[in-house]
């Protein structure tokens, strides 16, 4: 009854669709899995040819109850974003650089961003809030699910370089999101169509619920998780594509994307330090940060221990020091990075020294990199930490549920001991990297997904985990988004009445619910751990 149901739905589309329309087993088992904990299977995967395609097929569904549509890029996603069992969208044809100026770059959903960065690094320009993952990810997902990384503490997020997005609606309309004037949005605030009215059901939302929308703001760095309301409207500014920045997909289909770009510094080294006890670290970021550090990152000796394993023969001598440290007790607990950037190798070296000299009472073991083959060590095991996991370790599985929170650095002294005493009531191997300059933290458990204790572990431990986040005003999702994993946790993160903002903004946009269901509202926890995958 299903194949046939499958069969005649794939006919229709066919029928006008111009992009491929897969069913098949081992399609569909491809499409099943991005790089989180779970499995979804969808009915069917299709690939439009351009925007006019995308269009007929967004009309189709929202006149068919029961179907629905979901955005997939790179598929390098860690919450299960483009999961679905229904219709999976991929952009892969959608892989055009358009234009790269001076300040600024035109670019559909499907470019990876690694071909991307090539082109740009030749007119010396960067994006700077690429994720870890910037081999792998395409620039729609980096949009939905507002990326950050390693330089997200100097440059920002996503969401401060999108300038432009164009984006099908669910009624099958194409429509432009940018920057509006008082006067260009009283035009929006007239028409009398779908967009009209979208424009005038946000503002109303917003300017309402102005007082709501600010209080609820995280006080962190770096935020992922729920709709950007904030962001919306400042009085004389009013952009929509600030809400889509995030959205995970939910409320419309993105199609081409403008951003600005910066020209990076020209010189970089870092500062690397040893810690082999937790106890001091909050106050050493602190420490640091006062000398505006381009990035602060950081890794755990679970982590290291798989970058000397697997990266040695790439960068052979270079692991010598770490090493020692293993001959002369044991690797460091945790690794910190800070780099340190400037237009001249003196501005570089003076940064450096400086900060090294300032927690030289700490009595730790640091390196100032002296040359670029010694600093990508550091780097690659950073970057390459959980794909290292993902591929090398054969007996259990990554399992990222609460690898994302963070809270604000001046925090960490009393975070971080409470955190850990959560972690070790558990029985669970994990490592962790991520941004500590951002006090962003990326903590991901090894488990074996097909006991079934670990449905009841996730369960548990996150709700502890993120009750200690929310207490100290943080988010549980810097960079990676809410997905199956998190939007269960919308509410409690929010409130009630945040949360129902949160639905009527997807209501606003998607009235038949068919983009990306059961992300960033409505999604149930009992679902997620239902579908997480066995081997």
């Amino acid at each position: 009854m299903l194949l046939s149901i499958q069969m005649k739905l794939k006919k229709e589309l066919q029928s006008f669709f111009k992009g491929d329309v897969f069913d098949s087993d081992q399609k569909l088992a491809q499409y099943s899995r991005d790089a989180s904990l779970f499995e979804v299977k969808p009915q069917l995967v299709v690939t439009p040819k351009n925007s006019s395609d995308l269009q007929k097929l967004v009309a189709f569904v929202n006149k068919r109850k029961g179907l629905s549509l979901t955005g997939r890029a790179g598929g390098s996603d860690m919450t299960g974003g483009p999961l679905t069992e229904s219709i999976v969208v991929d952009f892969k044809n959608f892989n055009k650089i358009k234009k790269i100026g001076k300040t600024f770059a035109v670019v559909e959903p499907g470019v990876y961003y690694r071909d991307f960065e090539k082109k740009a690094k030749k007119k010396g320009l960067l994006f700077p809030s690429y994720p870890a993952s910037k081999n792998l990810c395409a620039w729609g997902g980096m949009v939905a699910n507002n990326a950050g990384g390693e330089k997200t503490l100097a440059y920002g997020k996503t969401e401060d370089y999108v300038q432009e997005l164009k984006v099908v609606l669910s009624d099958g309309q194409q429509y432009t999101f940018k920057d509006l004037n008082k006067t260009q949005l009283a035009k929006k605030l007239k028409q009398q169509d779908f967009e009209g009215q979208v424009y005038r059901r946000v503002y109303n939302l917003v300017k309402k619920n102005k007082a709501l929308i600010e209080e609820a703001k995280p006080r962190v760095s770096k935020n992922s998780s729920g709709y950007y309301l904030w962001n919306v409207w400042d009085g004389k500014t009013f952009n929509l594509a600030n809400l889509f920045v995030g959205s995970q997909g939910t409320l419309g289909l993105i199609t081409e994307i403008k951003v600005g770009l910066i020209k990076p510094k020209k010189h970089s080294k870092l500062l690397v330090i040893f810690l082999n006890d937790l106890k001091p670290l909050g106050k050493i970021v602190n420490e640091i940060l006062k000398y505006n550090p381009e990035s602060f990152e950081s890794y755990d000796d679970n982590t290291l221990k798989l970058g000397m394993r697997y990266l040695f023969w790439q960068f052979a001598f270079q692991f010598l020091p770490e090493l020692g440290m293993v001959l002369r007790g044991g690797l460091p607990q945790l690794v910190l990075i800070a780099e340190f950037t400037g237009d001249s190798i003196d501005e570089v070296d003076q940064k450096a020294l400086a900060a090294q000299q300032d927690i030289a009472h700490f009595k730790l073991p640091t390196r100032i990199t002296k040359n670029a083959k010694e600093t990508a060590k550091y780097w690659t095991v950073r970057r390459e930490s959980f794909n290292l996991l993902r591929q090398k370790i054969k007996d259990k599985q990554t399992a990222p549920f609460i690898d994302d929170i963070v809270v604000q650095p001046e925090k960490l002294p009393q975070f971080l001991p409470q955190l850990k005493k959560i972690l070790n009531k558990y029985d669970i191997t994990y490592t962790i990297a991520g941004h500590v300059g951002n006090g962003n933290f990326h903590i991901i458990p090894l488990m074996n997904l097909a006991d079934e204790k670990s449905g009841q572990i996730i369960t548990e431990l996150s709700k502890e985990v993120y009750a200690l986040v929310f207490k100290f005003e943080g988010s549980m999702s810097a960079e990676h988004n809410d997905g199956l994993i998190r939007t269960p946790f919308m509410q409690k993160m929010y409130g009630r009445k945040m949360y129902q903002l949160f639905k009527e903004t997807k209501k606003i946009f998607d009235p038949n619910n068919i983009f990306n269901p059961g992300k960033k509202v409505d999604g149930k926890l009992s679902y997620a751990i239902k579908h997480l995958k066995k081997k």
